[in-house]
């Protein structure tokens, strides 16, 4: 997928890039890929050359020059920097400037990305302690690192203070580079979170995976646990084809459990079914939780007590959803209130589901790492099933459904992707007793 994609960027977007390894070339493609004109600017010394990137590039010595170049016609991909210097270096601009470009940028809807740290082209870099300058409206951060650094020593030929990065990562100076040491560095609350603004989401690009010599599964499992500070890790390639630049993507990806219903066509709360020697939305969380869904919300309402008996002692949320008889709206609702900050998507699980397959999820999850999908629909024989997994994109429109109204609404409205499934069997839910009996007759419950 395009950068474009993996950031969910649009034309209010406020991006840094920081880092080293590519950040200078990610910001430019983004802002290509966006719909023009959009405004880029550095608050870190740039380049001479890179300002060729641009379409035009203003060079601004005072405040009042900012507010001619936004009362000319905006076109392209416009630049603004300070200054070059006698070292071919285009100077960083003071925050006050920046903040009345973010101002003008605003009144116009264009989108601001911003290059905000220095690396001199080094694959990976340690930040100063003045570094990296970072504007507090900025809302999202990209931290940039260079694969190609992998498997090198730890010089200043690949790293820019090399000293600094030692201490941050635990390496040894001359010392071959592992991905373990880049975790450890991009973890530190001096390295890759340094300066990151309250509430900015923060990203991580693994960039130069085309030259990178690790196997891309290990470096996957490796980099997995950069989930735990960060809010997306990309892994891919800026410098190859649009298409190409990030061939995966790994995020928090949470689980709502929808159990707040009376089960009206059961005669009793179905959620509370016994099953193989459990309740059946105990099954359904446990295997939101064997999926690796994180966090696992179950929405209460009706038997809101006996419900949360039922999954005493898994690590799950509850959310009581007080509105629970208006319709599964509201559940869903609740639901995605209690994800929206933390997830990049959501899978939505009935709890009358208890056979729903661990694998089906774990396959919606693989999908959602490596396409730019918006939903994700289990099929059987052509007929749509669930568990349905919704990207965050959709999240606002999912908290403005109504009544009965489910997911299935915004199905014409965004990118959907089919996951077909041949066992029928596993993702038929419960509605009736019969149905029930069914599932306790395949499943030898006593």
């Amino acid at each position: 997928m395009r950068l474009l994609e993996a950031l969910r960027a649009g034309s209010h977007s406020r991006i840094a890039f920081v880092g080293a390894g590519g950040k200078t070339t990610a910001m430019f493609s983004l802002a290509r890929q966006l719909t023009a004109p959009v405004i880029c600017l550095n608050t870190a010394h740039l380049a001479v050359e890179q300002a060729q990137l641009a379409d035009k590039h203003w060079i601004i010595r005072d405040l009042s020059e900012i507010e001619t170049i936004f009362r000319s016609p905006q076109v392209g991909v416009t630049l603004i920097t300070g200054p070059g210097d006698s070292r071919g270096r285009l100077m960083r601009l003071e925050p006050a400037a920046a903040e009345k470009i973010k101002t003008y940028a605003v009144e116009y809807h264009l989108p601001i990305l911003v290059e905000a740290d220095g690396s001199r082209m080094l694959p990976l870099k340690a930040p100063a302690a003045h570094e990296p300058p970072i504007p507090a409206w900025v809302e999202q951060v990209v931290v940039v690192a260079g694969l190609s650094a992998l498997g090198k020593p730890l010089t200043g030929q690949w790293v820019y203070q090399p000293e600094m990065f030692a201490q941050l990562s635990g390496a040894q100076p001359g010392q071959q580079i592992l991905t373990r040491h880049l975790v450890a560095a991009l973890l530190q609350p001096q390295g890759g979170l340094k300066n990151i603004p309250a509430g900015a989401r923060r990203a991580v690009l693994a960039n130069q995976l085309d030259v990178c010599s690790l196997p891309e599964d290990d470096l996957y499992r490796e980099l997995l646990e950069l989930t735990h500070e960060f809010d997306l890790v990309m892994a891919g390639s800026v410098r190859k084809g649009a298409a190409e630049q990030v061939k995966w993507r790994c995020e928090p990806v949470g689980g709502v459990v929808l159990a707040a219903g009376e089960s009206i066509r059961m005669g009793t709360v179905k959620q509370l079914l016994p099953w193989r020697g459990k309740p059946l939305v105990r099954h359904v969380a446990e295997k939101a939780l064997a999926a690796g869904l994180d966090p696992v919300v179950v929405v209460i309402g009706a038997a809101a007590e006996e419900i949360e008996n039922a999954v005493a002692g898994l690590p799950v949320e509850l959310v009581n959803n007080r509105n629970w008889e208006s319709g599964q709206a509201s559940s869903i609702r609740v639901g995605v209130q209690a994800l929206e900050d933390r997830c990049g998507a959501a899978v939505f699980l009935l709890s009358d589901m208890p056979r729903v397959p661990v694998g089906l999820i774990e396959a919606e999850l693989e999908i959602h790492r490596r396409e730019p999908v918006e939903i994700i629909v289990p099929r059987v024989k052509g007929q749509r099933t669930n568990p349905v997994l919704f990207d965050r994109l959709t999240f606002a429109e999912l908290v403005k459904l109504e009544g009965d109204t489910g997911g299935r609404a915004l199905f014409d409205r965004h990118s959907l992707r089919w996951l077909d499934s041949e066992d029928a069997q596993d993702l038929l839910d419960v509605d009736t007793p019969a149905d029930y009996q069914h599932l306790v007759d395949e499943g030898d419950d006593g």
